[in-house]
């Protein structure tokens, strides 16, 4: 069992959004994400389902083509192979991010390029 809290594992990076995994398995991946104000993970339509929790802060979720404003207390379920992506807006944001299975290596391609670019949907 995984024990931890979000503020053991707060960690921000001035350059880009921080994800701490905590858990990981074939089945699941758990990660903590926290960004600064305008740091995002880029959209990208993995084959894997995910269910975002906003602990703290705002921002804006990806799900398909539509975008949804989240703060402290929502959940957004994106669907395998829907594209998704999340930005913080106006003030630090942090969330779990619960993927199923985990995304493979070559499916966070647009996500490297996206974070490389500065683009929040890279397509």
């Amino acid at each position: 069992m995984v024990t931890t809290s979000l503020d053991a594992e707060r960690a921000y990076d001035d350059e880009r959004f921080s994800a701490q995994t905590i858990h990981e398995t074939d089945e699941q991946k758990v990660v903590l994400g926290y960004f600064e104000p305008g740091q995002f993970i880029p959209v990208h339509s993995p084959d894997s389902a995910v269910a975002i929790t906003v602990v703290s802060g705002t921002g804006t979720v990806r799900d398909g083509a539509d975008e949804h404003s989240v703060g402290p207390g929502d959940v957004v379920a994106v669907p395998a192979g829907e594209a998704r992506g999340v930005r913080a807006e106006g003030e630090r944001l942090e969330a779990t991010l619960v993927t199923a299975p985990p995304p493979t290596d070559a499916e966070h391609d647009p996500v490297r390029r996206g974070l490389r670019e500065g683009t929040f949907d890279p397509a």
